[in-house]
């Protein structure tokens, strides 16, 4: 479940998500997200971002602990912009919604994996799995 769920930040009540749309429509989420990505592969934080992750190489850890704030920093900035908070509740509730979305919209799927892909490397299942254990 990532961050959220590991955060216990599942279910923020509605109280706590003051200043946030209870709705965005599909086209919005498309746009906010899209922003989020121009912004990401932009070159001015392309570079950035590229250097973090040289710096974590190839341990998850360091890449959520170096790559991932950046991530969500650059989330936040944009979400504000769209009524979302800035407080910690309002990027929870935009992935709340981006994750209920993204089941019925492959193009807000494509877009968040699309995000994703720059904190967390693809997963290769092995063909060759060992069962001698």
């Amino acid at each position: 479940m990532g961050f959220i769920a590991t955060y216990g930040l599942l279910n923020t009540p509605r109280a706590l998500r003051m200043n946030t749309p209870a709705s965005v429509p599909v086209e919005k989420m498309r746009q906010i997200l899209t922003e989020v990505i121009d912004i990401i592969e932009s070159p001015q934080y392309a570079s950035k971002l590229d250097e973090a992750k040289e710096a974590a190489g190839n341990e998850m850890l360091k890449m959520m602990q170096m790559v991932f704030p950046a991530i969500i920093q650059i989330e936040i900035e944009v979400i504000k912009r769209h009524g979302f908070s800035s407080a910690r509740e309002g990027i929870v509730h935009f992935t709340q919604m981006v994750r209920q979305m993204e089941t019925q919209d492959s193009e807000i799927a494509r877009l968040h994996a699309q995000i994703r892909s720059h904190y967390m490397p693809p997963v290769s299942i092995s063909s060759t799995v060992d069962t001698s254990l």
